[in-house]
């Protein structure tokens, strides 16, 4: 039932200092953000994830970041739900997407991971897709085009390694806050109402 048990909310992205700030670490970069707001530090270690325990209002939450590669998410994840005894249903997956523009995000109830390495590998350790997303526009350079982001290519891997600009950092700190108050919508009214609310509109972070 919403709002009741705990949940574990999971931001992507790859460890070590080489990829700070990246596209790839949106996730990380969004539980950074959820972490300060709710007073929850990240300052534990376990099944290769750094991770805090706290409250998101009344709703007891794990906030965690996998401690090894985005295409290895899955392993730290699955070991980490069960530990604190957490179903798929409880689980809140954030991470990047460049199908998405930039300043917008979506939330996804269940379903495929259309290309994701990080979510394909928890699909793969969970062995269920019954748990929600919120994905991050990231944009697309006008050199890659749709056929191509699915691909194994190095212009993709170059464009979601990068790193952001001083602005796009600017600009993606009112991207968190609405990442932040979306997951508050996951845990108090469930996923559906997430998705009414925050699919349609586009992010004023200008």
């Amino acid at each position: 039932m919403t709002g009741t048990g705990t949940w574990l909310i999971a931001g992507l992205g790859n460890p070590g200092k080489k990829y700070l700030q990246t596209r790839h670490n949106v996730g990380f970069m969004a539980i950074d953000r959820i972490g300060e707001h709710y007073d929850i530090a990240i300052n534990r270690s376990m099944f290769k994830n750094r991770f805090g325990r706290g409250f998101i209002n009344s709703t007891g939450v794990v906030l965690a970041q996998p401690m090894d590669y985005m295409n290895r998410s899955g392993p730290p994840v699955h070991q980490l739900s069960r530990y604190f005894d957490i179903d798929a249903a409880n689980i809140l997956i954030i991470h990047d997407d460049m199908d998405i523009d930039i300043g917008r995000i979506k939330i996804k109830a269940k379903g495929g991971h259309g290309g994701h390495k990080g979510v394909r590998s928890i699909i793969d350790a969970l062995a269920t897709d019954d748990f929600t997303r919120i994905r991050i526009g990231i944009g697309r350079p006008k050199s890659l085009n749709e056929a191509s982001v699915h691909q194994e290519s190095p212009d993709v891997t170059d464009y979601v390694l990068g790193k952001f600009s001083k602005q796009e950092i600017q600009y993606f700190s009112n991207i968190f806050e609405t990442v932040r108050e979306a997951v508050e919508t996951v845990l108090e009214r469930g996923a559906a109402a997430a998705m009414n609310t925050f699919n349609s509109n586009n992010i004023d972070s200008k």
